[in-house]
């Protein structure tokens, strides 16, 4: 029986993969489960599942979800040490899937253990790539991707040599707005931007598909990971989201990823590999689709693009300044104090101050951190000038 801890239990990745958990009985055993503030939700997968712990972001919910767990055998703890704790509880599979730059440092301790990790957490790769790639191989342990792109390239890749790698195209949604007028994107609202027109994720990453800032993080997450150089990595609007992610390789052939949009793939694909078992997803009638159709990204309509480039190119710690300003930009629409098209130039601006100051040292938690709250300063200056 295998051991699994998912961190991040109680969003869209999390509750998919406890749905193909609880279709394999008797397969799997599991360690922990974290979450954030939905405490009765985090409660009964616990004691459902029997875990060791569970554990909340949020320190003051430590008692209700003490009041919860009362009478099972589940152990209660929060905080982000109880995280990197439950993170470091031995597992021979742990899923990544806390949202933003806080799923981190938790997935930083899951490597040190040498496990195998199934990472949802992309901002993990853009904020300290070279950080969780150099811990993974100094501990022997295992880093498979779960954002659907990802692994997409990362099955087309099966088999073949890394070398003969041309290019890869990462499809995109375009997202609520992507058939919008560009004079209306600096009025609609958060009610508008968090409706998806394919895909059932949480709030603030089907937000990120509006303005495609969550394709800006998977061009650089497929950079780092895969260790291409930005100039093959491509991006087209794809509405059908049928396509996941293509390799052509450098005789001319491409390799395509073609499946519903539904996450219980990839993440099904992460919990049983090297083997590949049947899951309860849709099969395509491709008759019935009729047709796919891809186009190049307006660069008007999603500058997140564009500032992906420049950060790709800038290296370091730009990366974290990058998800920090998006996830501080992103925090200041929800609540109102943002317009949608006002987050990119937010982002730019970050991006800018960062030029101003010295970018020096390795990568390090602390490195990323110290941005990471520098640049969240910023942004909160700008929206209160």
């Amino acid at each position: 029986m295998r051991r699994i801890s998912i961190l991040g239990a109680t969003g869209s990745i999390g509750q998919n993969t406890l749905d193909l958990i609880r279709r394999a009985p008797g397969e799997f055993e599991v360690v922990a489960l974290t979450g954030g503030r939905n405490i009765a939700q985090l409660a009964a997968d616990a004691r459902e599942m029997r875990a060791e712990i569970a554990v909340t972001a949020d320190p003051a919910r430590l008692g209700e979800l003490r009041s919860a767990l009362a009478g099972s055998d589940v152990r209660a703890a929060a905080g982000e040490a109880a995280l990197i704790e439950a993170a470091r509880l031995p597992a021979d599979w742990i899923m990544s899937a806390i949202v933003g730059a806080a799923g981190l440092a938790p997935g930083m301790a899951a490597l040190e253990q040498g496990t195998t990790l199934a990472l949802a957490n992309k901002e993990s790769l853009v904020a300290a790539g070279p950080l969780m790639l150099e811990t993974a191989a100094r501990h022997g342990a295992r880093i498979l991707p779960v954002d659907s792109e990802h692994s997409a390239i990362f099955q087309a890749l099966v088999g073949e040599d890394a070398s003969a790698i041309d290019r890869v195209v990462i499809t995109a949604s375009g997202g609520a707005f992507r058939d919008r007028p560009l004079s209306d994107l600096a009025h609609v609202t958060v009610a508008e931007a968090s409706r998806h027109p394919n895909w059932d994720m949480g709030q603030r990453i089907t937000i990120d598909s509006a303005s495609m800032f969550n394709k800006a993080l998977e061009i650089i997450e497929a950079k780092e990971f895969f260790g291409l150089e930005p100039a093959q990595i491509e991006v087209l609007v794809h509405p059908q989201s049928t396509v996941h992610a293509l390799v052509g390789f450098v005789d001319g052939a491409m390799m395509a990823h073609v499946g519903p949009p539904d996450m219980r793939h990839a993440i099904g694909y992460a919990l049983n590999w090297p083997e590949r078992r049947a899951l309860p997803v849709e099969r395509l009638d491709l008759a019935a689709l009729g047709r796919l159709d891809f186009s190049h990204p307006d660069p008007a309509r999603y500058p997140a693009l564009g500032l992906a480039r420049q950060v790709m190119a800038a290296g370091g710690h730009a990366g974290a300044v990058f998800n920090a300003a998006k996830e501080r930009a992103l925090d200041h629409f929800i609540a109102g104090r943002a317009g949608f098209a006002q987050m990119s130039d937010l982002v730019a601006r970050a991006l800018e101050e960062m030029d101003k100051r010295a970018d020096s040292g390795p990568i390090s938690l602390e490195s990323v951190a110290r941005w990471d709250h520098l640049t969240r300063q910023h942004v909160d200056r700008l929206i209160a000038a």
